[in-house]
């Protein structure tokens, strides 16, 4: 009889998503197996996913679809498609740890209750990914289960890139700067050598473009400053997020105008960023795309910030070596990195537009003083090595 195979499940869940990736647990490290997308959860939800050359497969499922039922389905997928590989573990995405988790951690009960404090830090994403851990818990009662943090990644910030302006009563509690897109980062410092060479060990600029979208000054591939502070919303304009906004505005939106504070919190959560500033669109590519002026000013603002940002890290790095774009924007619009790089020239950046507009890994030219690159990133792989290393310890 063949020996199965031991699995690993990464899950990144949204208020209605979840993005499953699937690896083996190989002599050699994680081997990727299969991914499972569910989409559009509680309105029209679609299943997809791929694997092995027989098993892709893309569908509609029952409009009362839940997270806990999207799991089933995507757990009985796994089965009926892979039936030779046993999952053994979960590692779950989770955006806010505070000071309390800064490694991943197994999830017990007295955990998740601790979890639940920071939903207010991060009301976009952790009940979101609290959600999923309970959804697989009633699914598969029997698996290990782990949460890896967002923030963890950013531990390594001290000093004034850690702290605000406030009195000591306030940040020497919770009250601090933490960053996400930790596990993000955490890939591409991981991979930084096998681009960069020799530049992965000196002064580097992450930029993580997306929906959401931050930047993190890495020395040594390790953080020494980033943009997102004690939550998600601070630092670069977003999707939907307003970014850095000055703290006066919120006390004039409450006195002035007389708004409550989830009036505010939503408005600075659901409605601002690239959509609030233009009235067209979320999304870079609709707006790149749009002919409305206030498009093209969103677009504007947008690559004023991160080019500012770019300064900002630089400075705060003492120089820069190399800068790096990942996720949605910063992998797939090569309008907006040039546009960026061309704001940043005054570094010393020369970019190649060819390699540029072809998507090529370096994008900057041989002579440029600071090299530009753009390499994918993947957050699932990031967690199930956590998940795995927590499991299965090295001896």
């Amino acid at each position: 009889m063949t020996e199965r195979e031991r699995g690993i499940l990464a899950v990144n869940a949204g208020s209605s998503s979840l993005k499953l990736g699937l690896y083996a647990l190989g002599t050699e490290g994680l081997e990727h197996r299969a991914r499972i997308a569910v989409s559009g959860i509680g309105e029209a939800p679609r299943f997809q996913a791929s694997g092995p050359p027989e098993g892709g497969t893309e569908r509609e499922l029952d409009p009362s679809t839940t997270h806990v039922s999207a799991l089933r389905e995507s757990l009985d997928w796994i089965r009926r498609t892979i039936p030779s590989l046993e999952l053994v573990g979960a590692g779950h995405r989770v955006v806010h740890g505070g000071t309390r988790f800064v490694q991943p951690t197994r999830i017990t009960p007295e955990m998740l209750d601790e979890l639940r404090e920071f939903n207010d830090l991060a009301p976009l994403h952790e009940p979101h990914n609290i959600r999923a851990i309970e959804a697989l818990t009633t699914a598969a009662p029997e698996l290990a289960q782990v949460a890896c943090f967002d923030t963890a990644f950013h531990g390594t910030i001290t000093g004034p890139a850690a702290t605000f302006a406030l009195p000591r009563s306030l940040t020497e509690g919770a009250v601090r700067r933490y960053g996400f897109h930790g596990l993000s980062y955490d890939y591409i410092a991981s991979v930084l050598r096998q681009y960069l060479g020799e530049a992965a060990a000196g002064r580097v600029i992450v930029a993580h473009l997306g929906h959401g979208a931050s930047m993190c000054a890495m020395r040594a591939g390790m953080s020494i400053a980033t943009t997102m502070s004690m939550t998600p919303l601070d630092g670069l304009p977003m999707g939907t997020r307003s970014g850095q906004v000055d703290p006066g505005v919120i006390l004039y939106l409450q006195t002035t105008l007389g708004m409550t504070a989830e009036e505010v919190t939503h408005l600075l959560y659901y409605e601002s960023g690239l959509l609030g500033m233009s009235g067209v669109s979320a999304y870079m590519d609709v707006l790149l795309a749009s002919e409305q002026p206030h498009a093209a000013e969103a677009v504007d603002y947008f690559v004023y910030a991160c080019a500012g940002t770019i300064g900002a890290l630089a400075a705060a790095l003492g120089g820069l070596d190399a800068i790096v774009f990942t996720a949605g924007i910063g992998e797939h619009s090569p309008e907006i990195r040039r546009r960026i790089l061309g704001a940043s020239s005054w570094l010393g950046i020369e970019v190649d537009d060819r390699a540029n507009a072809a998507h090529g890994s370096r994008i900057s030219m041989a002579g440029s003083s600071v090299s530009c690159w753009v390499i994918p990133t993947d957050e699932e792989i990031v967690v199930a090595r956590q998940a795995a290393g927590v499991l299965f310890p090295a001896p």
